[in-house]
């Protein structure tokens, strides 16, 4: 099981603040996790996680897409922050 946590615009775009999923065995990455949840999802979780600029953090530290799924991860989806 590992827990999924979304925010700002895009926990807005999905409508969920997080979740917790069990991983099919052969989903042991983060860009294998973003598959499973719009394939899973359908509607526009495919374009809200793939096509605008999304950051990833797993375990509270930033990653790329690339990055190592195990049982009790913590994901987190995140716009860029901008400041002013």
């Amino acid at each position: 099981m590992i827990a999924v946590h979304y925010f700002a615009s895009i926990r807005e775009s999905l409508g969920r603040e997080q979740e917790s999923i069990e991983l099919p065995d052969e989903v042991n990455t983060v860009d294998k996790l973003i598959a499973h949840l719009a394939e899973k999802n359908g509607g526009n979780w495919d374009t809200v996680l793939n096509d605008g600029p999304v950051m990833v953090a797993v375990n509270h530290e930033m990653t790329d897409r690339s990055a190592t799924l195990v049982a009790g991860d913590e994901v987190a989806f995140f716009p860029p922050v901008t400041g002013g």
